[in-house]
């Protein structure tokens, strides 16, 4: 291998360092402004889980066990409103997404430093 050689070789695996370096840092600057956008209201979260239509049907039959039923999940609708579970499940799971994003973002970004500093 003459010189001319190495030094290509050289240039090419800064080049590359670079690109893979920049993308590990979009994917971590995409993944913060998404979050700052979800939680500032700006934007949904992504639905990983959804609410229910449930439509509340009276019973004539007399059935006790379905009233009992139809009692207690009114009553727990009073104290947890029935929209806010799955928002709160949707935020933890885009959180933990986030977290695994912004984490392999700066694996992805350490690579991209290891390659241009060689």
């Amino acid at each position: 291998m003459d010189n001319q050689e190495i030094k290509q070789s050289n240039y090419s695996k800064i080049v590359v360092g670079w690109i893979v370096f920049i993308t590990g840092i979009l994917i971590i600057a995409w993944t913060l402004l998404n979050s700052y956008n979800i939680f500032t209201m700006k934007a949904q979260a992504p639905e990983f889980f959804t609410t229910p239509n449930e439509s509340v049907a009276q019973t004539t039959s007399g059935d006790m066990q379905e009233q009992i039923e139809i009692i207690i999940k009114e009553q727990l609708k009073g104290m947890i409103p029935a929209d806010a579970i799955p928002v709160i499940f949707n935020l933890a799971i885009w959180s933990i997404l986030a977290f695994i994003l912004v984490f392999g973002g700066g694996q992805i970004a350490s690579l991209g430093i290891k390659m241009i500093s060689k």
